[in-house]
């Protein structure tokens, strides 16, 4: 029976429940987005926003605090200094969840889960990497990274115009 239990197992047993919501939360802070099942993101989002809310508070125990829950120097020093200052003046919702569509192997169903205010920085570079496909002959690279090549039928046919001009 599931008489006042509050979260899910997602079939681990304690220790790794734990480690599992630690890196994920890292991921979180570090990457700013990532892409899970929808029933991980959900559960995620409470442990996220805690880290957040500690992170506004600014001081050494919120800080000690952090760190034995997430003891990755690194992210609890991006959640005070990047997260903290960035939410400060908001109460709260500082994830996002995006439902995407099932996922091809066991049709679980997947989700991204962001900070409120991440911008994709894929437009950014698309042109960038446009610019250098066209160099080595690649038509186009989509958004999920697969490169396109395109064949070079005028550019064959035309070597192949000159040469026949020229041997006659």
């Amino acid at each position: 029976m599931r008489h006042r239990a509050q979260r899910k197992n997602f079939g681990r047993d304690h220790d790794h429940k734990k480690a599992m919501w630690r890196n994920m939360v890292g991921s979180l802070v570090e990457h700013g987005r990532i892409r899970t099942t929808l029933p991980k993101a959900k559960e995620l989002r409470k442990f996220a926003e805690r880290a957040v809310t500690l992170g506004k508070r600014e001081n050494l125990n919120a800080r000690r605090v952090l760190l034995s829950r997430l003891p990755n120097k690194a992210v609890v020093q991006k959640v005070f200094e990047d997260l903290a200052p960035r939410f400060k003046d908001r109460n709260g919702g500082y994830t996002r969840i995006i439902k995407l569509g099932p996922r091809p192997g066991d049709n679980a169903p997947m989700a991204f889960i962001e900070w409120v205010d991440y911008e994709n920085a894929a437009p950014a570079t698309a042109g960038k990497t446009a610019k250098a496909a066209s160099k080595k002959g690649i038509d186009s690279i989509s958004e999920d990274g697969v490169k396109k090549k395109v064949a070079k039928k005028k550019t064959t046919a035309k070597k192949k115009a000159k040469k026949k001009t020229t041997k006659s």
